[in-house]
């Protein structure tokens, strides 16, 4: 690198990177210099040592913990982005999951849940909400929307279920085939973060799926929360 370009990269950069050769260095579960010890090696100052490890923690690369410092993170998971159930999914993975149910209601259809459930605005929707968890950590907070016409006695079912694909399977003969996903980044909100075991503001990845059946009925409208920081999506792609 030429001294004109060093000059040009920010100051809290050059830590960041000297930072990231110190992370390649150590094993997970290392500690990293405190701020005053990389301030004083670095003979830069504290804001910028600051920044830095607030990006590299923001990344996923360190972990802080409350009164013991910042230590180097363990790797992150690698979630393929496939067409089946969460619990199917983390079951392939080789992961135990559990789902925490946080509410489950009968409620009226926003117009953008109405088009995308091809139902009337206000018209009768489920909302279920619950906390996914991956070998007991918080992994993403999901909500899901489905028509109340079609899925009657739904909420009775979901309450005693898991995985809500077995019970639309064996309870309404219906199988999500197709989906159109996205993905966006987003900053924790505070009931988010509480939920998710981060910062208020810290990074998350918002999922969205709209799933239909083999006849091209829409089937759900789902928005998850993820860390940022512990997951990695992975998709595999064809060409035509």
């Amino acid at each position: 690198m030429t001294s004109a370009s060093a000059a040009r990269e920010p100051k809290y950069y050059l830590v960041k990177r000297h930072l990231l050769d110190i992370i390649e260095s150590l094993p997970p579960g290392s500690a990293v210099p405190t701020e005053r010890v990389l301030t004083v090696e670095l003979a830069t100052s504290r804001t910028t040592v600051r920044r830095a490890l607030a990006e590299l923690v923001g990344e996923g690369r360190l972990v802080r913990r409350q009164g013991s410092g910042t230590f180097v993170a363990e790797p992150k998971i690698q979630w393929p982005l496939q067409m089946t159930s969460f619990t199917a999914q983390a079951s392939t993975a080789g992961y135990v999951t559990t789902t925490r149910l946080l509410e489950a209601v009968r409620t009226r259809a926003a117009e953008d849940v109405a088009q995308r459930l091809g139902v009337r605005t206000g018209g009768p929707v489920y909302c279920v909400e619950r906390l996914r968890l991956v070998d007991d950590a918080p992994m993403a907070v999901e909500t899901v929307y489905l028509s109340a016409a079609r899925f009657p006695g739904l909420i009775g079912q979901i309450r005693k279920a898991s995985s809500l694909y077995r019970v639309l399977a064996d309870s309404y003969q219906v199988v999500p085939v197709e989906a159109e996903e996205t993905i966006e980044t987003a900053s924790a909100s505070p009931r988010e973060a509480e939920l998710l075991g981060v910062d208020t503001g810290s990074p998350i990845l918002v999922l969205g799926r709209h799933s239909f059946d083999a006849g091209g009925e829409p089937v759900e409208y789902v928005r998850s929360w993820y860390r940022g920081d512990r997951y990695t999506f992975v998709a595999r792609l064809r060409a035509p």
